[in-house]
């Protein structure tokens, strides 16, 4: 065996995990392949969010196995943390769950000598640490993924994610340290934190450690020009947390503010921990400090017994913020969360006409913050370069495709003037002296 390839199903935290597992292999001499090219080992990270994640997981475990019978499968992630040796039948050599991954190379090859499928999948429990999976090198040369935070302990009743991902575990901060100087040596420039619960970084040690000391870190350290937050949650956003983001110099000016809903009766029986009018006033907070950020967030609708008024709320929500992005999701079923056995159950069908519904609303708000950026200036740093044409984001993570003339190198910022706003970002010009503004 010397060649793998992998596969990733759901979020930023199992794009870096499988990162990590495949440097595991690098350094017992496999040779990393692209999922559609033959290999000898592949590795399918799952997600169980959604049904939808369920269903791709399972579908490429079985793709894989038909079209490549005598390779070996490792399946790993959510899924696998909640089904363990249920997927044996897939036909998968190894199952990991969301433990254990260190141990992958090591597993895999007691599989093979002992000839027999294994399952490695070991119980969650409160006393689990941080494991510690690093990442050295990525895709993306500009842009690299850190994480730093591990499990949930919040228990929304629709979420199946703190059965299998367990409880808050946060990454030491010495260890993120050593993380940032590798990442900037090898030419990184970006850098974006990511957890399953990030707002609670630090909260289950002894020690007064907050997503604020992290930040710190990427401040201090040279050759990172930029740091992104992945999803917090809208009771992080206190005065005294969004005004301390005022000294970090580096932060871009992105949040990912969890809604899921816009109804305090919705978000009550979801069990979120605030409501609208504390949502809004989060979102009062950031924009007080950064005028022109951009807000993002989640929205999960069609939930059980929404109701058209609720709905509406959402609706309205999403257009009093004035999101930059949303990502919409129709309610899904998840065995073992108290939602699932909720009465009033909101057909498929409807679920899935208010997720159109909203997604579409969620264009026209991404149109209108776009606009407001219309001739002012903004510093793009460039990552790829397509038919002449240099792409990058600002830090408000707008999409700027670079006029030709503009003169610029991968990962060195260049200043532009914005236009031309559309669903897929804006156009960027030579700034002319003394035009636009930077806000």
């Amino acid at each position: 065996m010397n060649t793998i390839a992998a596969h990733t199903l759901g979020c930023k935290v199992n794009q870096y995990d499988t990162q990590a597992m495949l440097e595991l292999f690098q350094k017992e001499g496999f040779r990393i392949v692209p999922i559609h090219d033959k290999a000898d080992v592949y590795l399918v990270n799952t997600c169980t969010v959604t049904g939808v994640g369920d269903r791709k997981s399972m579908q490429m475990i079985r793709r894989l196995r038909r079209e490549h019978p005598e390779a070996r499968i490792i399946v790993c992630g959510c899924m696998a943390q909640l089904l363990g040796d249920e997927l044996l039948e897939t036909g998968a050599d190894l199952i990991l769950g969301t433990q254990n991954r260190l141990l992958v190379v090591d597993l895999l090859r007691q599989a093979v000598l002992e000839n027999r499928r294994l399952c490695a999948v070991t119980p969650l429990t409160e006393a689990q640490t941080f494991e510690p999976l690093c990442v050295s090198s990525q895709a993306d040369r500009t842009r690299a993924v850190i994480k730093i935070q591990e499990g949930c302990r919040n228990r929304c009743s629709y979420c199946i994610i703190p059965s299998v991902r367990g409880p808050i575990r946060s990454r030491p901060l010495e260890e993120i340290r050593l993380e940032l100087s590798r990442l900037a040596a090898a030419g990184f420039r970006e850098v974006v934190l990511t957890g399953i619960h990030l707002s609670s970084y630090g909260r289950e040690t002894a020690s007064s450690l907050t997503l604020k000391d992290v930040l710190q870190a990427v401040e201090d350290q040279d050759g990172i020009q930029r740091v992104r937050l992945g999803s917090l949650e809208p009771g992080i956003a206190s005065d005294d947390f969004t005004s301390a983001l005022k000294r970090f110099s580096k932060l871009c000016p992105q949040f990912h503010l969890a809604l899921q809903s816009g109804s305090d009766t919705v978000l009550a029986r979801m069990r979120r921990q605030y409501n609208a009018a504390q949502y809004l006033r989060a979102v009062e907070r950031l924009r007080n400090v950064f005028p022109m950020a951009a807000l993002t967030t989640d929205i999960l609708t069609g939930f059980p017994g929404e109701t058209e008024a609720e709905f509406h709320e959402t609706a309205d929500m999403i257009e009093r913020v004035g999101f930059a992005r949303i990502h919409v999701f129709p309610y899904s079923q998840r065995p073992g969360t108290p939602a699932a056995s909720m009465p009033d159950q909101i057909p498929v069908q409807v679920r899935e006409e208010r997720a159109r519904a909203l997604i579409s609303l969620g264009r026209e708000t991404a149109l209108k913050y776009l606009t407001r950026w219309v001739g002012k200036d903004a510093l793009v740093l460039p990552e790829t370069l397509t038919d002449g044409q240099w792409e990058g984001y600002t830090p408000e993570y707008i999409r700027v495709r670079l006029d030709p003339d503009v003169s610029c190198t991968s990962g060195t910022p260049v200043r532009v003037t914005l236009f031309n706003p559309s669903g897929s970002g804006m156009r960027g010009r030579r700034t002319e002296s003394g035009s636009g503004s930077v806000n």
